[in-house]
């Protein structure tokens, strides 16, 4: 394999930095938080002296209290025109929305939400352990929706852990396949008005692992019109079509194309997010993603009347029942355990 197949590499900030994204994904994030032990109400055990609150990305002492005052997370905010899909490694989110569902998930699980017409909601990260360290570590996405669904009705979709499928495809290397099958690992459906709803869209979120000293090689996407993205997250070196890559680094990658992956002496991990690009204009404010300025406009207007349904909770950082597991109770009155 000639090193063309690798097409461009861009330095990774650092975390909570967003990544460099491609078409159809807008957003990428890698949130990992070494959280200390809680204080017996999901808060913090540690002085929050000299943190913005309310504004706090600093990863002073390893983490960041984001949005939340007391509870870290992110409190009551809205979305329009794009979909949130959240991967959670460890450590738990509490969910709360305006359609009045909730959910508490974490340790594999993913919640992949379709914002459409718009939705408000929060993610709070509750520390449930007040006699032990709360590590958090979850990627969020942002994927776009096409002008025909930016105003199709929200929904979102538990994918548990217990059906995120795990496969090995070469000796060393394990991939958990979020999104977009590999081989005979499948998982479950996203949200039925989403872009990666389409097979031949071949949307795909895979997190990959790497022994030392393994190797493997990438398929091609099906899609020859698709976009691929690898990102080298943790450990390392990774060669990548001949070329050695040693810090954490967005690999963009020709989707056509078998690629050559292996490791040295080390493990590593990476993110590979594939999709086939929707290809028209991106008009973004905020939480708001449509196609065209006037539409971002309409989309302010609509949350300052409509409040995009309203906040039926009565904290603007609502978290769950300590004792409580995994669970989603839907707006239909559904519920799901994790």
């Amino acid at each position: 394999m000639t090193a063309s197949a690798l097409l461009q590499r861009v330095a990774l900030p650092a975390s909570p930095a967003p990544w460099p994204t491609l078409d159809p994904f807008l957003f990428c994030v890698h949130h990992h938080d070494a959280y200390p032990a809680g204080d017996g109400a999901l808060a913090p055990a540690a002085p929050l002296d000299g943190r913005s609150l309310g504004a706090d990305f600093s990863a002073r002492d390893g983490w960041s209290m984001y949005h939340g005052r007391r509870v870290p997370g992110f409190p009551q905010h809205p979305h329009r025109g794009f979909e949130t899909v959240t991967y959670v490694r460890r450590g738990v989110i509490d969910h709360s929305d305006s359609l009045g569902a909730a959910a508490r998930f974490g340790a594999g699980d993913t919640q992949w939400m379709t914002a459409g017409r718009g939705i408000v909601h929060s993610e709070m990260f509750p520390l449930l352990d007040a006699e032990a360290p709360n590590p958090l570590e979850l990627f969020q996405l942002w994927l776009n929706l096409p002008a025909a669904d930016k105003l199709v009705d929200p929904h979102f979709a538990m994918l548990w852990s217990r059906d995120t499928p795990e496969c090995r495809p070469a000796p060393g290397v394990r991939v958990t396949v979020v999104a977009g099958a590999l081989g005979d690992a499948a998982p479950g459906a996203p949200p039925p008005h989403s872009w990666a709803a389409a097979p031949d869209h071949d949307v795909a979120i895979w997190h990959l692992r790497w022994e030392p000293d393994a190797q493997w090689w990438l398929p091609p996407a099906r899609s020859e019109a698709a976009a691929r993205a690898l990102y080298l997250f943790a450990g390392g070196p990774l060669e990548v079509a001949d070329t050695i890559v040693a810090e954490p680094t967005a690999l963009v990658l020709d989707a056509r194309r078998e690629v050559r992956l292996c490791t040295r002496d080390r493990p590593c991990e990476a993110l590979l997010l594939q999709g086939r690009p929707i290809g028209e204009p991106v008009a973004q404010h905020g939480p708001f993603v449509m196609n065209h300025r006037p539409e971002i406009d309409q989309a302010i207007r609509d949350y300052q009347t409509t409040g995009f349904g309203g906040w039926p909770w009565e904290r603007d950082d609502p978290t769950h029942d300590p004792a409580r597991g995994r669970f989603a109770r839907h707006a239909d009155g559904r519920v799901e355990t994790g």
